[in-house]
């Protein structure tokens, strides 16, 4: 007897992850990850090739294929879902051939002289009436613009706009389409409240490209075709669906997308998805739209958090559980050391490209414990400083789920939760957004009547509650961490346009030349 099953894939920042989920269930039948760099040729640049998202989906697609043969034999797959990083970038020609490499989220900042000159034009009230947020880093309608201003040749040869998502759908169906939550992010390019592109700004700031039609990310954007199920080992006729980005395709693999969740997703980077009904604006935040018809989401993200833990280690040459064991030893407070995470800029709240870290308070007594212990503690003030905000904006918290890689570290969530005041649920399941868009491939496959639960596919299983008695200790930390941005913000600008300029100089060669 054949089982079932529906796979859902994603593309990360640091890889790319498959899975196999039976379409009843959810139980995970075969799992398949492909560790991937972004490139990063300048501070503040993050890119990567599109066409790396297609011969990874079709390495995992083989390989999942054949795990699932030799461990649960019969598998039939009944649909596909896809997810990505975003708002990502890519520009295609006519025939989908990428003109230059995808230009990524928040964490690319080069885009900060057309960001200044869209608001000059626009003015800041009529960008946020219309995409619901202020331009920053975050947009992807600066992006276009600095390849337009910058590589006119790749523009004019552009044609199409995707995303990871959007990409994948192309190749797998022939379909050009975006989900409405990834092109909410395309601002100011998107009009919130009436779910479209608003055509005026579409012309004035992305001449020359196609819209793509716009549908939500369960829909079934279309099938398998002959072509990609020879490169993929897919059957022919499949259905696909639309995808998304992976932050929201992670909120719906943990069920954290009705009014009064929020998603707190730990990875390379931090992100937070609180939704609600009503679409609230906050200068600091990001609005969105949802994942589902009737939702909006207030989003923010910290630029650095797994990628800073993962830099300590790397310095260091030490491994995770030797670098957590020293952590833990060293104790609430990092022994009087206090840092910002903004190693890569920083994104909400503070929507400064040109923070800088910052390690505070050390001495020759500090060891590599309290530096990981802090930067532990320094994610965690940073989710306190967005969530802050959006409660500021009006967002009604009721609920934070937590999900990501990093949940499988028990001192991280412990910290986070210390340093907030609040409780974190935690799933069975929190492999992230390529369970979630497998779950909204069941869901669009299934029979009337029959779609699935995720409370049922993914039940929570513990529950991760803060210490009051250390309640006062990082009251006074997160007083310390404000001011400390605050007392350094000149001089980190000054340093990071110096990096800037060193970066965009001519490379000297340094080898003795020969005289005579």
């Amino acid at each position: 007897m054949s089982r079932e099953c529906v796979f859902g894939f994603d593309v990360g920042t640091s890889s790319s992850k498959g899975v196999l989920a039976d379409c009843a269930t959810g139980e995970i039948v075969a799992t398949v990850i492909v560790p991937h760099d972004i490139v990063r040729p300048r501070p503040g640049w993050a890119e990567m090739d599109g066409p790396v998202w297609w011969s990874e989906f079709v390495e995992v697609a083989h390989a999942l294929l054949a795990r699932a043969d030799r461990s649960a034999g019969d598998v039939v797959v009944k649909g596909v879902g896809v997810s990505g990083m975003g708002p990502s970038v890519l520009l295609a020609d006519d025939e989908d051939r990428p003109v230059r490499p995808a230009i990524l989220y928040g964490v690319d900042t080069r885009a900060t002289r057309q960001i200044d000159e869209m608001r000059a034009v626009l003015g800041d009230p009529r960008i946020v009436e219309v995409g619901g947020s202020l331009l920053t880093s975050q947009a992807g309608g600066p992006k276009i613009r600095w390849i337009a201003d910058e590589e006119p040749d790749n523009y004019v040869r552009a044609r199409r706009l995707f995303m990871p998502a959007s990409y994948l759908v192309r190749m797998l169906t022939g379909e050009y389409v975006l989900d409405h939550q990834s092109a909410s992010q395309m601002s100011p390019l998107y009009d919130i409240e009436r779910e479209e592109w608003f055509v005026p700004w579409w012309e004035r700031f992305s001449p020359g490209l196609e819209r793509p039609a716009l549908a939500w990310p369960g829909d079934v954007a279309g099938h398998v075709t002959a072509d990609a199920s020879a490169a993929t080992g897919l059957p022919v006729g499949v259905p696909v669906i639309v995808g998304t980005i992976d932050a929201w395709a992670e909120a719906v693999s943990v069920g954290a997308h009705t009014r009064g969740d929020l998603m707190l997703m730990y990875g390379t980077t931090m992100f937070l998805i609180a939704t609600g009904a009503e679409t609230l604006r906050a200068p600091s935040m990001w609005t969105t739209a949802g994942a589902f018809p009737g939702t909006r989401n207030l989003a923010g993200g910290l630029a650095a958090s797994g990628s800073l833990t993962a830099w300590l280690r790397q310095i260091s040459d030490a491994d995770y559980p030797v670098l957590l064991a020293e952590a833990e030893a060293s104790g609430p407070g990092a022994q009087g050391l206090v840092m910002l995470p903004y190693f890569a800029g920083e994104r909400t709240p503070i929507l400064d490209p040109d923070a800088r870290g910052v390690i505070a308070g050390l001495t020759l007594g500090h060891t590599r414990g309290d530096l990981y212990r802090a930067a532990l503690e320094a994610t965690a003030l940073g989710v306190r400083h967005n969530l802050e905000a959006m409660r500021g904006a009006g967002a009604d918290i009721r609920r934070i789920v937590a999900v990501g890689g990093g949940t499988q570290g028990a001192l991280w969530l412990q910290v986070v939760s210390d340093v907030t005041g609040l409780a974190q649920e935690v799933p069975r399941t929190t492999i992230g957004a390529s369970y979630g868009s497998a779950f909204l491939a069941a869901a669009a496959v299934a029979a009337p009547g029959e779609s699935p639960d995720i409370t049922a596919w993914n039940p929570i299983v513990s529950v991760v509650r803060p210490r009051p008695e250390l309640a006062p200790l990082y009251d006074e930390l997160f007083s310390r961490y404000r001011r400390l941005y605050d007392c350094t913000r000149e001089l980190a600008h000054e340093l990071a346009a110096a990096q800037t300029a060193r970066a965009a100089a001519p490379t000297l060669d340094p080898s003795p030349q020969e005289i005579r």
